[in-house]
């Protein structure tokens, strides 16, 4: 049980069970042919539940938390084990079309803060880490955000349709939170913007949001609240900017509707 504990509280290797279980979720997913439709709720499909039984059976017997999108909240066996947040498939509609973007997201938290975080897109295999105090990786490579373009210049990731135009100079609205917020970390976009009202769970946010703070990349709740909640109930609207005036522009704007 010591070296349990001691394992467990070690961010090396907690990254590298995450790694071990986003391995294990693409390699479940290479020969699947069903992609629609599971038999559970409303928006949830076969592929959802494919990944999330895969993510449990590596980490489950290892003593941490899980919670998921797909299967809720499962206590850690070990004590003081980190709770992982999992999104086993992020952008499944994506995956369900046969649209290239979607991805699985794993964030350890411990203490009431994310630990260790791994978002890897399952189409074109690039992987984001980090590790809280470590910085942030693509496909093990050190990745920061230096600066940003004014509003006006910025590429900005949209989830939902605002009301009007917020000034951006272009937008994509691409379908996986975990990704579009991974390509603001990696310079690929500069902001993004939840235009829904709360439509989006911890899972879906909290593994891109460790990789975009450790590469200094600024993610807030549109409306002020903590992001880093473990409850599967509650929702958030998450806003990023590759620099503090893109982001206070794109969390004003937010604001307003």
């Amino acid at each position: 049980v010591t070296d349990d504990v001691q394992r467990l509280g070690d961010p090396a290797s907690v990254l590298s069970d995450l790694h071990d279980a986003v391995d294990a979720v693409a390699a479940s997913l290479e020969g699947l042919e069903d992609w629609g439709p599971s038999e559970g709720p409303t928006g949830q499909y076969a592929s959802d539940v494919v990944a999330d039984r895969v993510v449990h059976g590596i980490l489950d017997p290892l003593g941490y938390g899980v919670l998921s999108e797909e299967s809720g909240l499962t206590a850690p066996t070990v004590d003081g084990a980190p709770v992982v947040v999992v999104d086993p498939l992020d952008g499944s509609t994506n995956a369900s079309r046969g649209l290239p973007w979607f991805a699985t997201s794993l964030c350890a938290v411990g203490s009431d803060e994310p630990l260790a975080a791994v978002v890897a897109d399952l189409v074109s295999g690039v992987r984001y880490d980090a590790v809280r105090g470590w910085g942030a990786r693509r496909d093990g490579e050190p990745i920061a955000r230096t600066s940003a373009p004014p509003l006006d210049e910025a590429m900005v990731g949209l989830s939902g349709l605002p009301p009007r135009h917020l000034g951006w100079g272009q937008y994509r609205s691409l379908g996986a939170a975990a990704l579009d917020l991974c390509a603001v970390a990696d310079g690929r976009l500069d902001g993004y913007v939840d235009c829904s009202v709360d439509a989006h769970g911890v899972w879906d946010y909290l593994g891109a949001l460790l990789v975009c703070s450790e590469a200094g990349v600024e993610v807030v709740d549109a409306f002020g609240r903590e992001l880093c909640v473990l409850d599967p109930e509650v929702r958030r609207t998450p806003v990023a900017g590759a620099g503090p005036a893109l982001a206070e522009a794109l969390t004003e704007a937010r604001r307003t509707f």
